[in-house]
């Protein structure tokens, strides 16, 4: 089984004949297509059996399972500020049930749509309103009706606007069950049963007596809601991600991908992102601050960008007396805050600037500031060591398992590699910031401190004799050999390009699978190949002990994509395009995966949350930052332009929202030369470009102007028009040798790089004893 080349190539379509003269972008006043809402559904069929999940976008989400009647996973059905309210219903017409295991499902973002013999039923969640309809058409029959799981509620009895049930979990609220249209009904006990034309049933929840009232408002308007949820949706997309391509996977993949990202974004206890479902809703700092290049600049969504960084920042540790003083919190949720993350805080800080790049917004920046400047100041006076380094416990960091929430799994104290990578960005970011503060001194502070750690890094963290990069410093100062992903988030700071170009190969060779990026190398001792092996080892002795990690793929594809190897990291891009459209949650990226497959299987298994905030939005990011290559710098005056288009893609349309305006792109490959074009519309800039073997030039583009630039081996031509079509500028550049020549050598050096290949070993150390019965969470063995 040759597991390496699993999915390695993508379809290529036949290329177009000879260059085209006319715009690839539509007029000044068209708009670039895109997917509707109503076009995405994913058909499931019933021996697929697919997760799937919607939110209000406030504190609840319902998560369900296509083809199953009475799921009852612990977190299956309603949840609402993390408690559980109702696990699933029954509906039938008459005296049949209609069972979801015959039923033909086919899942859309706003809603699942569920065929059966004798009649349809669409589900629906409606933003900010915490009630579900259950709608019931084309019945077949003379009567409907409806159970709820009795698992996570009392028995119903009758109340004023329906029959009532007190969820277990409840905080005083009450789960109400009524038919959708105001008609007389029957109530047996456990089932409601109403006319085959009441339209379905409202399930609502209230904790103020209110069901009545919001019924009545619903029945009235539910058509407005819901045409406002799909609106919302397609504007998401519209604004934010009206791709085309010759692709549909990656076009489909993409729409979806955007919005099971944005259904995490909540405001459940202040503005802030889910980590994932089902069990992570709520916010933890780090994976907050991971996703939001990805679910939110990329997406262009500035208001809720500042809004989490002020609703977050009010929880920052201000104890003087705290050893976390200046740290964002690792976790915030309803039971309480805590502050056991070293790498939330400088991402924090580092994803501040990253929006005012993007944006151009400094004013905003009076208000954070004061929380920039504690957590860099309360670091340097007391949470550096004497070279410098950022220096944390030995589960502060992303590898953050405990055993029985004490004993450290994948300890890392007390230097971790991307830790210092993150502070010494924080150290940059937040020198910048002060400057446009007016605060040169502790500028100038901070930036001195940022050049002493990265000559202190280089010294102690490369090893240039060997080519390679410590995933951490113990305690004692001796570099740590283990070989994992971490150092992939550290190489820009590493000044030998050799040692960065065999990390980023060895990297993909040793640690990236087809279905993700590892978190230990296969032939460590401390390897364990399953997520969940519960008869050979607890859990969290895997988690980051060779497990795969969503999430890293971002950062591993950037970094090809930065030699150069657009179409070795395509690979991996495709891969998770399939999963979200073909496998596991539907539109989703799962946390985990195991790193090996289990005995007969090609693929592995999928494992953790089902649907994970940062796999998400590494994969938005990646798309828009590496494979597009937009990386803007208002603060800067410019936009880079660094397309690394993969040859499995010859045409493209998209955009992106940025500042106060937006970024028109297409892209068009053909036999003789290929096409990049641009348009600003809304802002105006500079725009860098970095394309193919030539040198970078720059544009002054104003707004509605268009960038045409064509590309064959031979020349680079450039033109610019105005909004009227008039041509202002025209630029004409030959190949640049020296760039040709450090690409083709880095060409020859990755030929026949190829994914992590499971050696399906026996006799490792973690698979070497058997517990029967087997072990759980709190097994101490």
């Amino acid at each position: 089984m040759k597991f390496g080349q699993l999915f390695a190539v993508a379809g290529c379509t036949a290329l177009l004949g000879a260059c085209s003269n006319s715009s690839l972008l539509p007029g000044q006043d068209g708009t670039l297509s895109r997917l509707d809402v109503e076009d995405m559904g994913i058909a499931v069929a019933a021996d697929s059996q697919r997760e799937y999940s919607f939110t209000d976008k406030k504190a609840s989400f319902w998560y369900g399972m296509t083809h199953t009647d009475n799921w009852d996973d612990w977190h299956a059905g309603w949840n609402i500020a993390k408690r559980r309210l109702l696990s699933d219903y029954t509906v039938g017409v008459d005296g049949d049930t209609l069972s979801r295991r015959e039923a033909e499902v086919t899942v859309y973002p706003y809603k699942i749509d569920c065929v059966y013999t004798k009649a349809r039923e669409n589900f629906y969640m409606f933003d900010r309103v915490e009630l579900l309809y259950v709608e019931l058409s084309d019945v077949k029959g003379d009567s409907v009706w409806i159970e709820l799981s009795p698992r996570l509620i009392s028995a119903g009895k009758q109340g004023a606007a329906g029959i009532e049930f007190v969820p277990k979990e409840s905080a005083g609220g009450v789960i109400t069950l009524q038919p959708f249209k105001d008609v007389a009904y029957r109530w047996n006990g456990t089932r409601l049963m109403a006319p085959a034309d009441a339209g379905g049933f409202i399930i609502s929840y209230t904790e103020d007596g209110s069901a009545a009232q919001v019924a009545a408002l619903f029945r009235r308007d539910h058509e407005k809601m819901l045409r406002e949820r799909i609106d919302r949706m397609n504007a998401l997309e519209e604004k934010s991600n009206p791709l085309s391509s010759d692709n549909d996977t990656l076009d489909k993949a993409m729409a979806w991908i955007v919005l099971t990202t944005d259904e995490l974004i909540t405001c459940q206890q202040g503005n802030g992102i889910y980590a994932g479902l089902p069990w992570f809703n709520e916010y933890w700092g780090r994976d907050m601050f991971i996703t939001m290049p990805g679910a939110v600049f990329c997406t262009g969504q500035w208001e809720t960008a500042r809004s989490i960084f002020s609703d977050f920042a009010k929880f920052q540790d201000r104890n003087p007396e705290s050893e976390t003083l200046g740290r964002i919190p690792n976790r915030a949720n309803l039971e309480g805050i805590i502050y056991n993350t070293a790498d939330g805080t400088p991402r924090f800080v580092t994803d501040v600037y990253e929006y005012m790049q993007y944006t151009g917004d400094t004013t905003y920046l009076a208000s954070i500031y004061p929380a920039i400047e504690l957590s860099i100041n309360s670091v340097i006076e007391h949470g550096t060591d004497a070279d410098g380094f950022l220096v944390h416990a030995d589960a502060d960091t992303w590898m953050d398992a405990k055993r029985q929430g004490k004993y450290p799994c994948s300890p890392r104290g007390n230097r971790a590699v991307d830790i210092q990578a993150l502070w010494y960005e924080q150290l940059r970011s937040g020198a910048k910031m002060a400057r446009i503060m007016g605060h040169d001194d502790e500028s100038r502070r901070w930036d001195l401190a940022a050049d002493s750690l990265l000559a202190t890094f280089n010294r102690m963290f490369v090893n240039t004799a060997d080519t390679l990069v410590y995933d951490h410093l113990n305690a004692d100062g001796t570099p740590d050999l283990q070989y994992r992903p971490n150092m992939l988030y550290a190489l820009d700071m590493v000044a030998d390009t050799a040692v960065v170009t065999k990390a980023t190969r060895d990297a993909w060779r040793r640690l990236v699978y087809p279905w993700g990026v590892a978190s230990l190398d296969q032939n460590d001792p401390q390897f364990h190949p399953y997520h969940e092996n519960w008869h050979h080892y607890h859990k969290d002795d895997a988690y980051h002990n060779g497990t795969v990690w969503l999430w890293n793929n971002g950062m591993a594809m950037q970094r090809m994509i930065e030699a150069g190897q657009q179409d070795i990291a395509w690979q991996l891009f495709e891969n998770m395009n399939r999963q979200a459209l073909y496998e596991g949650a539907v539109g989703s990226l799962s946390e985990n995966a195991d790193a090996w497959p289990r005995k007969g299987a090609q693929w592995a298994r999928r494992s953790g949350t089902f649907l994970q905030a940062w796999s998400n939005a590494e994969q938005i990011r990646v798309w828009y930052q590496g494979f597009l290559g937009i990386r803007p710098a208002l603060l800067d005056g410019c936009i880079t332009l660094a397309p690394r288009i993969p040859s499995a893609l010859n045409t493209l349309r998209y955009s992106e929202l940025i500042g106060n305006g937006s970024l028109l792109g297409a892209f068009e490959r053909t036999a003789d030369c290929r096409i990049y074009e641009y348009r600003l519309s809304g802002i105006a800039s500079r725009l860098k470009f970095d394309i193919e073997d030539f040198a970078t030039f720059d544009l002054a583009v104003t707004d509605g102007s268009t960038v045409r630039v064509k590309v064959t081996d031979s020349e680079l031509t450039a033109s610019v028009t105005d909004r009227d079509g008039k041509t202002t500028s025209k630029i004409a550049i030959a190949p640049d040798p020296a760039k040709a020549a450090r690409q083709q050598a880095m060409d020859r050096y990755f030929e026949g790089t190829h994914f992590a290949v499971p050696s399906m070993k026996e006799n490792l150390p973690s698979l070497s004893r058997y517990f029967d019965p087997p072990l759980d969470y709190s097994s101490i063995e």
